[in-house]
C-alpha cells in the first residue's frame, strides 16, 4: 500500500500551496486513493476519497474544501452533488463526461487507470469534470492523453517502470508532460513526490 506525501505548488509562480499526505492500493472493487490536504501554515485545507472500478471508472468520490463537500460517481456519464458550508443548499450535476479531475494527484493516476494506454496508442480524448479550488465548482474541460515513454529503472525492490504522459488541454493548446511509476505520481505540473514510504502498486 503505497503511503507518502506530495508538494503542492502554484503552477505560474511556484508558490507553495500546501501538502498532500495519502494512501492507495488495490482493492476488491479496483483501487482507491484517501487523503488529507494541508496548508503551508499546516491548517487542514480538504479530503479526498476516490474509489474505481476494475476498469477505472469512478465509482465514488468524495472531496471536501473549506467545508464545501463534492460527491459523485460515473452514473450516465458522471453525477455529483455539491453541497454549501452551510449544508442548507445542494446542487446536482451530470455531464456526458469520462471521469472526475481535480488539484489531487489522485486524478492523474485515475485517467491513466482508466486510458490503459500504451505507448503504441494513438493520443486519446476524453472529457472530464475537474473541481476547482477552493469551492469544489464544477468546469467540464476535454483533453488528450499519450503515453509517450515507458522505461524500467532498477531499484531496490526490482525494476519500477515509470511511464511518460503527454496531456494536451484542448481548450488552450497546453500541453505538459506527467510521470507515474504505477500508482503514484513521480512528478506533474504543480506536483512534487517529496516522501513514499513503499513502493508503487502496479498499473
Amino acid at each position: 500500500m503505497p503511503r507518502g506525501r506530495y508538494s503542492l505548488h502554484d503552477l505560474h509562480d511556484h508558490t507553495p500551496l500546501g501538502e498532500e499526505h495519502f494512501h492507495c492500493a488495490p482493492g476488491p472493487s479496483g483501487w482507491r486513493y484517501v487523503s488529507q490536504s494541508t496548508a503551508p501554515s499546516g491548517d487542514h485545507l480538504g479530503s479526498v476519497d476516490l474509489t474505481l472500478d476494475e476498469l477505472g471508472r469512478p465509482i465514488r468520490l468524495e472531496l471536501h474544501a473549506l467545508s464545501w463537500q463534492v460527491r459523485g460517481a460515473a452514473l450516465e456519464g458522471v453525477t455529483w452533488v455539491r453541497t454549501d458550508p452551510s449544508g442548507t443548499h445542494a446542487t446536482e450535476g451530470n455531464v456526458r463526461a469520462h471521469a472526475f479531475s481535480g488539484t489531487s494527484p489522485a486524478f492523474l493516476i485515475a485517467t491513466a487507470r482508466l486510458l490503459r494506454l500504451t505507448p503504441a496508442s494513438a493520443p486519446t480524448r476524453l472529457r472530464l469534470v475537474t473541481f476547482t479550488d477552493p469551492v469544489l465548482a464544477p468546469r467540464t474541460v476535454d483533453q488528450s492523453w499519450a503515453l509517450v515513454n515507458s522505461e524500467a529503472h532498477p531499484t531496490d525492490n526490482g525494476p519500477l517502470t515509470v511511464d511518460a504522459y503527454q496531456v494536451s488541454a484542448l481548450d488552450t493548446g497546453e500541453k505538459y508532460t506527467v510521470h507515474l511509476a504505477g500508482d503514484v505520481v513521480l512528478s506533474a505540473p504543480g506536483i512534487e513526490l517529496e516522501e513514499l514510504e513503499s513502493p508503487p502498486s502496479d498499473r
